[in-house]
């Protein structure tokens, strides 16, 4: 993942292959607990996804401020320091 863009498409890819969302649903500013139906448990999934796929340690707590898609792309750039 070398980009932003790179990022959004990994998580796009991510919840539809682990969580079943439609990816109509996805868009930047879906809200992931409301909009797409994604629980604390599949956070946590998301997390240990990210953190295989970038090699990265992601602290949960900063997991929790996360809202939408783009607070993802955002928490994941800025840990693997993404322009």
């Amino acid at each position: 993942m070398k980009t932003r863009e790179d990022i959004r498409e990994t998580l796009r890819q991510l919840l539809v292959e682990m969580f079943e969302v439609d990816p109509s649903a996805i868009s930047d500013d879906a809200k992931l607990y409301e909009d797409l139906d994604i629980d604390s448990i599949d956070a946590v999934d998301l997390i240990v996804e990210f953190r295989s796929l970038t090699g990265k340690q992601i602290d949960p707590d900063v997991f929790k401020a996360v809202r939408t898609v783009e607070d993802v792309v955002n928490a994941v750039s800025d840990i693997i320091g993404t322009p």
